[in-house]
């Protein structure tokens, strides 16, 4: 099963740590180049030149790494959610063609709105909403992080979503984007708590969340998949909260937010005695570990984006991408 950090975002933290000991944030204003505190000055994440490349880098890598299924192409500009769902994929694929994607297209991305915030400390951070040429007229929507000075732009996020479901970011008057803090109490519910109160209404339902395709009707979907012939299905839903899963939340024009998250959940499905769980495919296969026969668990990684309300009313959930990352036979 996967962790929260691996052994290279373990090295990026605690470079990042030592970073933020000693050095300070440089910040490019019109009349040059002005030394500043980054942990305690409120600053935009990026100027839109350094973002617009940031997403060429990361579209480059990411059509390498998606025609020869092979993740170290595109590691260095993924992480969190996508990183995870993104080196699952690869592997799986790599594993089912070792001769890379015949079916490769490269992803073009137009139509690119870049919002920036401006925010105090680590990680800096923005949002890219894009038309892709893949998946109809979804719009592609990425976070793009980095944790330091010396660290690449990563994108950790990445939801498709319809392009009318798109809100409306609150900007100031050079057009820089209000962050808004995990732990806010002016939104419904603060975005530090949307994973846990999430994982806790797939599991029991409850009022936080508006119906619709990723709460209500999911777990409509969930029910009728925990029992069928000769298969019995369960599920386990965590919150992913820190680190590179940590939400990340933009004003919008109406005063609440739109919000990022994460959670993980686990599928096992259990064959009646004398029978044996029917096989997945060949790309679950190529990520589980020992043999399907009873059992097979399987942990996908989930990344969510919601419409959080100022005040009160019900968190709408506007899209939800996720992956396997792995999973156990028995």
């Amino acid at each position: 099963m996967s962790r929260e950090r691996g052994p290279r975002r373990l090295r990026r933290l605690d470079r990042s740590a030592l970073i933020a000991a000693s050095l300070t944030a440089l910040s490019l204003t019109a009349s040059g180049c002005v030394v500043v505190h980054g942990e305690r000055e409120i600053l935009p994440s990026a100027t839109k030149a350094e973002a617009t490349k940031a997403l060429e880098e990361f579209t480059s890598a990411y059509n390498k790494a998606d025609k020869a299924y092979d993740s170290s192409l595109d590691a260095d500009y993924v992480t969190g959610a996508l990183g995870d769902i993104d080196g699952a994929r690869l592997k799986a694929g790599k594993a089912v063609s070792p001769g890379g994607n015949a079916a490769h297209t490269p992803l073009k991305l137009s139509d690119t709105k870049i919002t920036i915030p401006k925010k105090a400390g680590w990680p800096r951070w923005f949002v890219v909403d894009a038309a892709g040429n893949k998946f109809g007229s979804a719009r592609w929507v990425f976070v793009f992080t980095r944790s330091g000075l010396d660290e690449p732009w990563e994108a950790a996020y990445l939801t498709l979503v319809a392009p009318g479901d798109m809100p409306k970011f609150k900007t100031d008057k050079d057009g820089w984007a209000e962050a808004v803090p995990a732990n806010s109490t002016e939104l419904a519910v603060p975005p530090s708590d949307l994973s846990k109160q999430y994982a806790g209404y797939l599991k029991e339902g409850g009022d936080v969340f508006a119906d619709g395709r990723h709460t209500s009707e999911w777990r409509a979907d969930r029910t009728k998949a925990a029992k069928r012939p000769g298969l019995v299905s369960q599920f386990i839903d965590e919150p992913l909260t820190s680190g590179d899963y940590a939400p990340l939340a933009l004003r919008t024009t109406d005063g609440g937010a739109l919000v990022f998250f994460t959670t993980r959940y686990y599928e096992k499905r259990t064959a009646y005695a004398g029978t044996s769980v029917p096989s997945p495919g060949k790309g679950v296969e190529a990520l589980t570990e020992g043999e399907v026969k009873q059992s097979l668990t399987m942990e996908i990684i989930s990344n969510e984006m919601a419409l959080d309300p100022k005040g009160s009313g019900k968190v709408e959930v506007i899209g939800r991408t996720q992956g396997l990352t792995s999973a156990k036979g028995e």
